[in-house]
């Protein structure tokens, strides 16, 4: 059977309003994601990013069990995308878009869209431009990292196949400021963005002899280079969580042992187990049986997905890994309900989107998992 084309999907795509949400029952493959967000209202919210679209769902009650959606977004161009949050429930769509016919070099931008009220429409795609203007350097920019402040200003980390990472910040008010080169000069891979609840954005950027970190000295000014951590980070493996106020725990794969390490700035890494595949940790702060607790997942080196339990910043007591059965395509994510419950989500390998939630009795047990 002949494999579909781009302009086949786009012909079958259907139509909305620019950001208008079309409902969609199709399955899709999914080029990145999944991301699964609390919404302003208690309601929890999927995304996933499909060939020229990004598909919505939508709790129909907080807590579930029942979605909607799919909502189908339109994503024009967009060939690859992260999401972020703020602590106002804002979600953040950031892309990287691709405009060219072949006859001249890509035009490549940084583009964003938000969702302001959970199963609105978007707003429209708008360009964050790019750090290397000249249309002949721009597709040198990669995926970009985000984060957004307690005053709600997104930051935008684009790295460039240079290894250099540029910063643009937009405040609470929509004004962009010029892009900063944060004079990095080895950076390989799309770097990690925290936001801390003390106002704090940090950064780490993974190195070919360590992973280096980015500080702000306070909240908003620029960022200053802080501690190497004394690890080498496999490229597309770290995330970052807030696991004390204004101190951040990365988790990551360690490109020398193939093993995750939790590391804190000024501490040593601290090996976790686990037997990681290439993508991404997840990892949220949650309370289970009363203790506050780091709850971790990540795709193991045979594609089925893996959930970890440690005490928070307790790493070095051990981490308590399951294995759950379930394979998946790409990194899981990890949230909480309105009911304070973990839930899973993940790509299944017929393309489509199923989760697991957290169920009565002691420890983290998930029950069924379900497709969106």
């Amino acid at each position: 059977m002949r494999a579909s084309t781009a302009r086949d999907n786009e012909r079958r795509q259907p139509t909305a309003e620019p950001g208008r949400p079309v409902r969609d029952d199709r399955r899709h493959a999914v080029l990145s994601g999944p991301w699964l967000l609390p919404g302003h209202d208690g309601r929890l919210l999927a995304f996933a990013h499909v060939d020229g679209a990004v598909l919505r769902w939508t709790e129909s009650t907080p807590g579930g069990p029942h979605w909607l959606g799919p909502d189908v977004l339109p994503a024009r161009n967009v060939t690859s995308l992260t999401v972020v949050q703020g602590r106002n429930r804002y979600a953040h769509l950031l892309g990287r878009r691709v405009r060219g016919d072949g006859t001249e070099p890509l035009a490549v931008d940084l583009v964003y869209a938000i969702q302001y009220q959970t199963g609105r429409p978007l707003s429209e795609w708008r360009s964050a431009g790019n750090p290397l203007a000249q249309r002949g350097r721009s597709a040198q920019t990669g995926l970009p990292a985000a984060a957004v402040d307690t005053a709600g200003a997104l930051h935008v980390f684009a790295p460039t196949s240079e290894g250099r990472v540029f910063l643009r910040r937009e405040d609470a008010q929509g004004r962009w400021q010029p892009w900063l080169d944060l004079k990095t000069r080895a950076c390989p891979d799309t770097p990690a963005a925290v936001a801390t609840s003390t106002g704090h954005v940090e950064l780490l950027v993974p190195g070919p002899a360590a992973a280096l970190t980015w500080y702000q000295a306070r909240p908003g000014a620029a960022p200053e280079p802080g501690h190497d951590l004394g690890v080498v980070a496999l490229p597309g493996s770290v995330t970052g969580l807030e696991t004390a106020p204004g101190r951040v725990t990365y988790y990551l794969t360690d490109a020398a042992g193939g093993g995750i390490v939790a590391v804190r700035a000024g501490d040593w890494p601290v090996p976790v187990g686990g037997n990681p595949g290439d993508g991404r940790h997840a990892a949220l702060a949650t309370t289970v049986d009363g203790h506050p607790c780091t709850a971790l997942a990540h795709r193991d080196a045979d594609g089925r997905i893996v959930v970890g339990l440690c005490p928070t910043e307790g790493e070095r007591y051990g981490v308590w890994w399951t294995d759950t059965g379930t394979p998946c395509l790409g990194d899981p994510a990890l949230a909480q309900d309105a009911y304070g419950r973990v839930v899973v989500l993940a790509a299944a390998p017929d393309g489509t989107v199923t989760l697991a939630r957290q169920t009565e009795g002691p420890g983290l047990t998930l029950g069924e998992w379900v497709r969106l």
